[in-house]
């Protein structure tokens, strides 16, 4: 072939012969004709001709399809299967075509020209109808590999160039690069899935923000203007010594056991319903004898093949709801006098209750096989097909107990239980769920709990026969420390107020402070709030019994603004301002810290009013109030007596913080949890924590315990917190809390901007 340009020099077809070709191949894609009438047809035209072509390379007579990428590259192991000519795609195939295609495949095989695979954005590739052909090529349709520029998107089989054909030939016929000829039509239907293969596919959404990407995992630079602590290191905090020379009971059921014989008629724990009538008074000498029941009953009563179900040290869940003190302190303290370790948890709702099913990770991990609960708690339960309680999701299997007085067995006069504080092991498990909703066990010693007990009784100044409001949780935190617990080891009265009441009427607690001329009342910043709410109208009550008005939640930020709110309506009503004493408390170190009134020898309150922006890189900064982008936040008071408190570093070795500096309280006391039950790695981290100064020396002989509470030592040796462990939220090399948010939300006109009650 020593001329390119004609088409099949050697055995040219008259141009009627391809003209007819053309118009069978066009009546073939259009459906006009069947494919057997079209290979009948063909075959008569190209019959006298067949001579002529049998120089043509045999692999361009075959009816092979289009090869694929991967068929280009290599065999098939295995001969397959050919479709039925009856299928659709059969139907539109041609041998033109397929000879123009497998000789321009063919062609370009022997160029190798390399494809280009470099991945890029589409916003580079160029358009197929901008594109100028070279200047040796004004007249020829582009070339599929040079119609984009040398950046393609995407990998494409190899496909060869159509080219026109020169001077001198047909204008209806195009060739490939072998020479061998092609229809317009056929060619331009190629022409045509070459340029769709062109057109670049929608790329992935990343590659819009690739930019915004790469920027991201750029490490951010500090700011060079960012505040830094500048004070010198702080130094461990002591509290007040406990007060020698008090008589002191040898344990805390030891004291119940003189209550109970000595003063079985004073009056203990009111019990009041949701109309805010007092439906039962539990006497101390009715704790006592209750307790002593539930104590015989549960170590000689309940027998499993023949042995006892219990034995001394046992885990035991207590499941009552919030409208029963009187109970659920029978099953408490008849727990202790069993030398059992009570576990109180919340009234499961739903056999499949996600929280509930965190409790029974908690009980299972320490190893609970019974339940005490009352008759009527039992019967709200869910129940399986046989009618026992069910099986919740995620709980051990459990016997259930009714501790109902008639469920219970006389001891005989002979027994007695242990009451001196000869045990050294755990006497309760508290509940704690974290923020990722996992729910751990803290343990509470019985040294601990006496401890706590004295600590409390000593920083509150609570006396023989006060009375106590208490509208918190009796199970757990505060509320069950002032009611439960250090409200017996002083022969306290205590008015419980159950939620309910709260929510029907939300000047419960002050009513039943006026009604019983309470000395003390424990409360959080939201009851003070919905009581804001409601006492329009109420002229009849008095708080000028209060000595204390305890706000358990005292170390959030906001808390500030219901006291004053508080303190502004209720002052004309004879509340006086010295009386609120906020306080700082945590599962794993109990009390923190709590504000004494002037008669107690508490110095005066202090708020702080701390710059926002300073407070995001864990710097004091003091401030104006008048500006929105500050927070002002309230003392919580001292710490407690015979406690060590220090602030350390939140991140990485607990070095001391300075002066200025936001920290960790950490606080060693006898008086704080001894562990997370059965979980030894974390409870190292947080209740052996040893703060170390900057030059690496430990600050204390004795370890101390991480509170989780975020703040700062102020004026007077006052306890500032501004938020919570819990609650942090790191943003690049600033730090933000969850408390903050809601202080923010709260600065802002309240009433105006916050819808009410949220």
């Amino acid at each position: 072939m020593a001329d390119r340009g004609c088409p099949l020099e050697a055995a040219p077809l008259p141009a009627e012969v391809r003209e007819s070709l053309a118009e069978l191949e066009l009546e073939l894609s259009e459906g006009d004709i069947t494919q057997k009438g079209y290979e009948k047809k063909r075959a008569k035209l190209l019959a006298r001709y067949i001579p002529l072509i049998q120089g043509i390379d045999p692999s361009l007579q075959a009816e092979n399809r289009i090869p694929g990428p991967s068929q280009t590259t290599a065999a098939a192991p295995k001969q397959q299967k050919s479709r039925p000519t009856t299928s659709r795609d059969e139907r539109f195939r041609s041998d033109v075509h397929t000879e123009a295609v497998q000789a321009a495949l063919a062609k370009y095989k022997e160029r190798k020209m390399p494809m280009p695979s470099k991945r890029r954005s589409v916003l580079v590739h160029s358009s197929v109808e901008t594109y100028t052909p070279p200047a040796d090529l004004h007249s020829a349709p582009p070339d599929v590999t040079t119609g984009l520029v040398e950046h393609s998107y995407f990998e494409r089989p190899q496909v060869a160039s159509v080219r026109s054909v020169p001077r001198g030939c047909s204008g209806s016929m195009l060739e490939t690069a072998d020479g061998v000829p092609v229809n317009s039509r056929v060619s331009s239907k190629i022409q045509q899935l070459l340029n769709t293969l062109k057109r670049p596919k929608r790329p992935p959404l990343k590659e819009f923000f690739v930019d915004d990407f790469e920027e991201l995992l750029e490490v951010q630079q500090p700011d060079p203007n960012q505040p830094k602590p500048e004070g010198s290191e702080t130094s461990v905090l002591r509290g007040e010594p406990l007060t020698a020379g008090v008589p002191r009971p040898p344990s805390l059921l030891a004291t119940l056991q003189r209550w109970g014989t000595a003063q079985p008629k004073s009056p203990c724990l009111t019990a009041l319903d949701t109309t805010g009538k007092a439906t039962y008074t539990l006497t101390y000498g009715k704790l006592w004898s209750r307790s002593l029941k539930l104590a015989y009953t549960l170590l000689n009563k309940l027998t499993s093949k023949n042995e006892p179900l219990l034995k001394p040290g046992d885990r035991v869940a207590l499941v009552f709801p919030n409208s029963d003190p009187v109970m659920f302190m029978v099953a408490f303290y008849g727990c202790l006098l069993a030398e059992l370790v009570p576990v109180p948890i919340e009234v499961p709702l739903t056999r499949k209750d996600a929280g509930s099913q965190q409790v029974g990770f908690l009980l299972g991990s320490c190893g609970v096989s019974l339940a005490l609960t009352t008759d009527a708690c039992q019967k709200g339960l869910p129940k399986a097909q046989t009618g026992e309680v069910a099986t919740f999701k995620g709980w051990p299997p459990l016997s259930w107990l009714v501790i109902d007085g008639k469920h219970l067995a006389r001891p005989p006069k002979d027994w007695h239980p242990l009451t001196q504080d000869t045990r050294t092991g755990t006497a309760y498990i508290e509940y704690k769920t974290s923020k990722e909703g996992s729910t751990v066990g803290v343990t509470v010693s019985h040294a601990s709990l006496l401890a706590q007990c004295r600590a409390l009784t000593q920083a509150c100044g609570y006396s023989e026969a006060e009375t106590l409001t208490n509208v918190l949780d009796f199970k757990r935190d505060a509320g069950l420390w002032h009611g439960v617990l250090t409200s017996v080891m002083n022969r306290m009265h205590v008015v419980s107020i159950p939620y309910a009441l709260m929510k029907a009427n939300p000047l419960s607690w002050i009513q039943k402070v006026c009604f019983y001329k309470a000395r003390a009342a424990l409360v959080k910043s939201r009851d003070m709030h919905w009581s804001l709410l409601a006492q329009r109208g109420q002229r009849d009550v008095s708080l000028s019994s209060l000595r204390m008005l305890i706000v358990a939640d005292g170390a959030n930020p906001w808390s500030i603004s219901s006291c004053d709110a508080f303190l502004n309506v209720f002052q004309s009503r004879g509340l006086r301002p010295e009386v609120i004493c906020p306080c700082a408390s945590s599962p794993e170190a109990l009390t923190v810290a709590i504000r004494r009134p002037p008669d107690l020898g508490g110095p005066p309150p202090r708020k702080a009013v701390l710059s926002m922006n300073g407070l995001s890189y864990g710097v004091i900064r003091v401030d104006t109030e008048e500006k929105l982008s500050v927070l002002t936040v309230q003392d919580v008071g001292q710490v407690m007596p015979g406690a060590n408190v220090c602030v350390v570093k939140l991140e990485g070795t607990p070095y001391l913080c300075k002066t200025d500096e936001v920290g960790e309280i950490c606080v060693n006391s006898s008086a704080t949890g001894t562990a997370y039950y059965g979980l030894l790695g974390i409870t190292k981290n947080v209740f052996e924590a040893v703060p170390v100064t900057a030059g690496g020396a430990p600050v204390f002989d004795r370890p101390f315990t991480r509170t989780g509470l975020l703040g700062f030592i102020g004026p007077d040796n006052l306890v500032f917190i501004v938020g919570k462990l819990d609650g942090l939220m790191v943003t690049g090399v600033r730090r933000h809390n969850a408390d903050d948010v809601v202080a923010t939300a709260l600065a802002v006109e309240p009433m105006k901007f916050v819808y009410r009650g949220r």
